[in-house]
C-alpha cells in the first residue's frame, strides 16, 4: 500500500482511516466547511494531528517534515506564492514546459509576475509546481474549481497520466462529474467521519 492512514485525528475530527494505492485516485466529497481541506492538510502534516500515517510502510514521524511534504504534496485551491516571478517557483523551470503545453498555458508565463496571473492560471501553475517535484502522493484540494470545462479535462488528463505512472492521488472536489471520471474509490465526509460510497 502506498499511503496508509490510521487513527488520524485533529480539528476536523476523526479518527480517520484511509488507504491509497499507487495509481489510485481517492475522491472525497461533502458539504463546504466540514473539514475536507483540513484533512488533506493533516495528511501533509501542515496542521496539528495525531495518528499513524505511512508511506510505503515508512512512518511519517521517522522523516523530517520537508522530506515528507516533497513526497506527499498538498496543493491548495488557492496556493500561496512566495516570490514575485513564476519562474522562481519552478525548479528546474525546463521541466515545467511539457506540463504548460498540456494544460493550455504559454511558455511566456514562466517569466510572468504572479500578480498578473488569472485565478485559473495560478491554479494550473500551482499544480505544475507540485508535479515537477515528482511527489509519490498528490493531495489536491478543488484543483479545477477556477477552470472552464475544456481546461478541467486537460487537468484530468494530466492527473490520469500521473496515475498511470504510479502516483497516488487524494482529491477533494464538489464536481460530481469529475468525481465519477476520476475516482477509483470515493468517500463522503460528514462531521468527523469518512464513509466509503460507490465510485
Amino acid at each position: 500500500m502506498l499511503l496508509e492512514i490510521n487513527g488520524l485525528t485533529g480539528t476536523p475530527g476523526g479518527p480517520f482511516r484511509l488507504e491509497v494505492d499507487a495509481g489510485e485516485c481517492v475522491v472525497i466529497s461533502g458539504p463546504s466547511g466540514i473539514g475536507k481541506s483540513l484533512l488533506l492538510r493533516m495528511i501533509a502534516d501542515l496542521d496539528e494531528n495525531e495518528g499513524s500515517v505511512l508511506l510505503s510502510g515508512a512512518s511519517r514521524n521517522a522523516m523530517p517534515a520537508p522530506q515528507w511534504r516533497r513526497q506527499v504534496t498538498y496543493v491548495a485551491a488557492e496556493s500561496g506564492w512566495w516570490a514575485a516571478n513564476v519562474r522562481e517557483h519552478m525548479h528546474p523551470a525546463q521541466s515545467a514546459l511539457p506540463f504548460l503545453s498540456q494544460l493550455g498555458l504559454g511558455e511566456q508565463l514562466l517569466d510572468a509576475s504572479v500578480s498578473q496571473l488569472s485565478t485559473g492560471e495560478r491554479q494550473r501553475l500551482a499544480l505544475i509546481r507540485a508535479v515537477i517535484r515528482k511527489p509519490r502522493v498528490l493531495l489536491l484540494d478543488e484543483p479545477t474549481s477556477a477552470l472552464d470545462e475544456k481546461t478541467v479535462l486537460r487537468v484530468e488528463a494530466l492527473l490520469k497520466d500521473l496515475m498511470a505512472s504510479g502516483t497516488g492521488i487524494v482529491m477533494v472536489t464538489h464536481n460530481e462529474q469529475q468525481a465519477h471520471r476520476m475516482a477509483t474509490r470515493r468517500y463522503h465526509m460528514t462531521s468527523g467521519q469518512l464513509t466509503e460510497i460507490s465510485a
